[in-house]
């Protein structure tokens, strides 16, 4: 008898440990104005009234959680109580926001503007550039901005840094390529990419410095168009590029000379790198919009592939098990996908049309 308690308590031990994991998952609900919150596996609840969520994206800021709607909202929300806490419109349509310690900076595309608030969303600053405005990053005291119809990088200083409220300068602009529509950070490098440019703009912000880099693929043969940086990969010795308008991932190393094309299902069109940089995750458009691949990044191969009951419109490796979130926007649905064994594992139901997948983790100490 004591034996089979013991059996009985391991058991229950085993199916309850999900329940004490740290993450937390809210996924954005495309056409409903709201944001699902999964946890242990299950849609439990659901933020409501939370604007235009077509292009929703959260961000989290230690405990603080930071959501920008398509028609220019600004939202503060407490990722563990799920509520609203304030809200501020910058515009009617807003592409991207960062947040720093003391001020979260919006980058608009209507009203041609970069707005300066503090974290609880009290407007501070605007920053009138005559432009739509993307590729917004911080980067020590320097806010660095892509002006979309000008042609520009703008680099801001902040004069009170360190400071509690931030009060940002025109540093330094650069003229770069032909329309700049997105941009990513590496350490003290802002890399900015064109539509109508063959290659990317490469800004050293200790240096100030600029230069364009050329992309080429097989044949050294000029890629046409840089891809939203959000799609790109980036491991520890390798960036994985989904190519536009080929069925292949482009890869580098690290200076960005080609390396090789990986043939895959269909046009791709998000990648996605697993925690442990083993494995990349590629979605697709079109007919393939069904589909995911995995790739291993050491033999540059496919090892599996996966269909889905609608479109795939992101996706999202825990940090913590071997699992991969993948929004089935067209089947009403969250699926999961056991990294180890690599099989679907589960489908969370109770999701209206989603797509972005963001995950919080509480900073408190245990």
């Amino acid at each position: 008898m004591k034996f089979l308690l013991s059996i009985l308590f391991i058991i229950s031990i085993f199916f309850t440990a999900p329940l004490s994991a740290k993450e937390k998952f809210f996924v954005v609900e495309r056409e409903s104005q709201s944001v699902a919150i999964i946890e242990d596996g299950l849609a439990k609840r659901h933020m409501k009234n939370m604007h235009n969520m077509n292009h929703g994206v959260i961000k989290f800021y230690g405990n603080d959680g930071y959501l920008i709607s398509r028609d220019g909202y600004i939202v503060k929300f407490n990722p563990k109580t799920e509520k609203k806490e304030a809200e501020y419109k910058t515009s009617k349509s807003a592409i991207g926001f960062v947040i720093g310690k003391n001020f979260v900076a919006v980058a608009n595309y209507d009203d041609k503007s970069v707005d300066i608030l503090d974290r609880n969303l009290k407007p501070l600053q605007k920053i009138k550039t005559g432009s739509k405005n993307v590729g917004i990053k911080i980067y020590k005291d320097k806010l660095i901005f892509a002006q979309m119809d000008n042609d520009k990088v703008s680099v801001y200083k902040d004069t009170n840094y360190g400071k509690k409220e931030p009060k940002f300068k025109l540093e330094k602009e650069f003229k770069v390529g032909k329309m700049p529509f997105d941009a990513m950070i590496q350490g003290k490098t802002y890399i900015v990419g064109f539509f109508l440019t063959k290659g990317f703009g490469v800004i050293n912000l200790d240096k100030m410095t600029y230069k364009l880099i050329p992309v080429t693929g097989d044949g050294n043969k000029p890629v046409l168009k840089i891809p939203h940086f959000g799609f790109w990969s980036l491991s520890h010795d390798k960036t994985f590029i989904p190519a536009v308008g080929n069925n292949e991932v482009m890869v580098y190393d690290k200076k960005f000379n080609f390396l090789k094309n990986i043939k895959v299902q269909g046009l791709p069109v998000f990648t996605s790198l697993s925690p442990k940089q083993k494995y990349i995750a590629v979605t697709f458009s079109g007919k393939d919009f069904p589909y995911i691949q995995i790739i291993d990044t050491k033999t540059l191969k496919v090892i599996k592939t996966f269909h889905f009951k609608g479109k795939v419109l992101h996706i999202r490796w825990s940090t913590e098990y071997p699992s991969l979130y993948v929004s089935v926007n067209g089947a009403d649905e969250v699926d999961v996908i056991d990294t180890k064994g690599w099989f679907k594992e589960r489908e969370i139901y109770q999701v209206k049309r989603p797509s972005g997948i963001f995950i919080y983790k509480s900073t408190d100490k245990k």
